[in-house]
């Protein structure tokens, strides 16, 4: 069984469409086909224009007519971060790093620590005396045996985001600091992960 289909007529899409707005120049009745922002301030209202005055009033259009250079410099600077507030990279992470230590160090010692040595020299003597590759990684990493892969990880990634260079403005101590981070956490994941 067939059945038969009406055809529909597609001659009104193609016959152009009759303008509905005239050219917002004055004494020009062409059609405003082109918009074109009223001004800075309303750049969500237009005026339309017919292509040779479109042209012409995006030849004297000047957005930044009447500022300052300042003001201008300002806004460029806004335009970079789409007018949304911006501030440095790892700034933030520094400062809290420094209060965290100066209120857990406060006193310049902490418990369970030898008094006659210093963190930092407590970290290099165990560095010292790690005999074996996977003993060098854990000083790194500054673990002690038995640890099983998972610290590992956690030690790991908790010493990649203190010593990454983008929390650290850039520093190349840091920076150093974390590719000996890597190298250890590359030995130790060949010994424990397997």
């Amino acid at each position: 069984m067939t059945r038969n289909r009406t055809r529909s007529s597609y001659d009104a899409y193609a016959a152009p469409r009759a303008a509905t707005r005239v050219c917002d120049h004055p004494d020009c009745v062409a059609a405003g086909e082109y918009r074109a922002p009223k001004s800075r301030s309303s750049l969500n209202e237009y005026w339309w224009f017919c292509l040779d005055h479109v042209r012409e009033y995006n030849r004297a259009w000047d957005y930044y007519a009447g500022m300052s250079t300042d003001q201008i410099e300002a806004e460029v600077r806004s335009d970079t971060t789409w007018q949304r507030p911006s501030w440095p990279l790892g700034k933030w992470a520094t400062q809290e790093r420094f209060i965290r230590d100066r209120v857990v160090n406060g006193f310049s010692f902490e418990f369970g620590q030898d008094t006659g040595k210093t963190k930092d020299e407590e970290k290099a003597h165990r560095r010292h005396h790690a005999r074996t590759d996977e003993e060098k990684a854990l000083a790194v990493l500054e673990l002690t045996p038995p640890v099983d892969f998972t610290r590992i990880k956690a030690r790991y990634r908790e010493l990649a985001k203190k010593h990454h260079p983008d929390a650290n403005g850039g520093d190349k101590a840091a920076e150093e600091r974390l590719k000996e981070i890597n190298q250890a956490y590359n030995t130790l994941k060949a010994c424990y992960a397997a």
